[in-house]
């Protein structure tokens, strides 16, 4: 098939999506996919869809022209059009676009939305689902209305006169997080009044809304669901802090279990519950829900990744191997899942 795989962008996670964009890209060529890697924002070097799918092609060289252009994003602000040329026209011509995109223009539902008005396939949740998930208050909200377990929280906007304080609302310490963000870009744990102003101010410097939610003293999960099917518990232990951007992405920061070492009741029950986190926010395709258990084994759903990262080592497709499912073949299902 002739896929067209969409990295890079203008978000804070650019550099995260481009990694996740080339490996899927290799994974796809590997198992004879003609599959190309191209920036949503500046397009790749060749954009003729009569000749970008064919002949002898090198995904790292298009990685490192992707990387080229992250000194060039003040031009998208400029232009009138977040779209690099020629893109919609080479997505058309594909069989489907294998989405890579991480963060704002590009996990939201905005390009999601713009392709269903063109009849381009894509992969991962639809445009609502993907809106819904990436503004963490909204799906707040909506995780408390349909009964799905989640820590107390508050919004604070930049522009507001009086701010709340943490301790009279969800107790200290607490979490500060841009609303729409992700790789935890901008996100603190406060433990004091001090530090919470501190972290209302780290937040900001991202994004002009900040959910302040409750701490969960606890172990970190996350589970993926792929097509309805709810995929192994996986267990995330930083070595040292939480799991911020660089726990995430620095190597030998975390280790990873999978499956994650639980009983197979609350295995179940945390399962269960992404699953009704994943319905509830209207998911489809695929997913992957962050999930917090205290000491009581209480669980509590933190989010949802519409797009998560997709490299061999990210929390997805280590569950998927624990299936027996290996990153290649993961890449064609979530294609396959699309074409559907």
């Amino acid at each position: 098939m002739k896929i067209t795989v969409l990295a890079g962008g203008n978000s804070t996670e650019r550099d995260v999506s481009i990694v996740s964009g080339t490996q899927v890209c290799k994974a796809l060529r590997s198992i004879g996919h003609q599959a190309v890697l191209v920036d949503v924002c500046f397009g790749a070097p060749e954009m003729d869809p009569e000749k970008a799918f064919e002949g002898e092609y090198d995904t790292e060289a298009a990685a490192e022209w992707m990387r080229s252009c992250t000194g060039r994003l003040s031009e998208i602000r400029e232009r009138r059009s977040f779209f690099a040329d020629g893109l919609l026209e080479l997505c058309s011509a594909s069989d489907t676009v294998f989405m890579a995109l991480h963060g704002q223009n590009g996990e939201d539902g905005k390009i999601q939305a713009a392709f269903e008005l063109m009849g381009i396939r894509y992969t991962g949740c639809n445009y609502l689902g993907s809106a819904i998930a990436m503004d963490k208050e909204l799906a707040k909200q909506i995780f408390r209305e349909s009964g799905v377990p989640t820590p107390a929280g508050i919004v604070v906007r930049r522009r507001d006169e009086v701010r709340p304080a943490a301790k009279n609302v969800v107790g200290l310490p607490c979490v500060v997080k841009p609303s729409c963000g992700g790789s935890s870009v901008g996100v603190s744990i406060a433990r004091t009044e001090e530090e919470y102003e501190k972290a209302l101010e780290e937040g900001f410097r991202y994004e002009d809304v900040l959910l302040v939610e409750q701490y969960i003293d606890g172990r970190e999960f996350s589970v993926g669901v792929v097509d309805g099917e709810v995929y192994p518990v996986i267990e995330i232990a930083p070595i040292e802090g939480f799991y911020d951007y660089t726990n995430k992405y620095k190597a030998g920061s975390t280790i990873e279990t999978c499956p994650a070492d639980l009983p197979a009741d609350l295995t179940e029950e945390m399962q269960s519950t992404v699953l009704d986190a994943y319905r509830a926010l209207r998911l489809q395709g695929y997913g992957r829900i962050d999930v917090m258990m205290d000491k009581e084994n209480n669980i509590y759903c933190l989010e949802a990744n519409t797009l998560p990262g997709m490299t061999p080592t990210s929390l997805l497709p280590q569950e998927a191997a624990a299936l027996g499912i290996d990153f290649a073949h993961l890449c064609e299902k979530l294609v396959e899942i699309s074409l559907r």
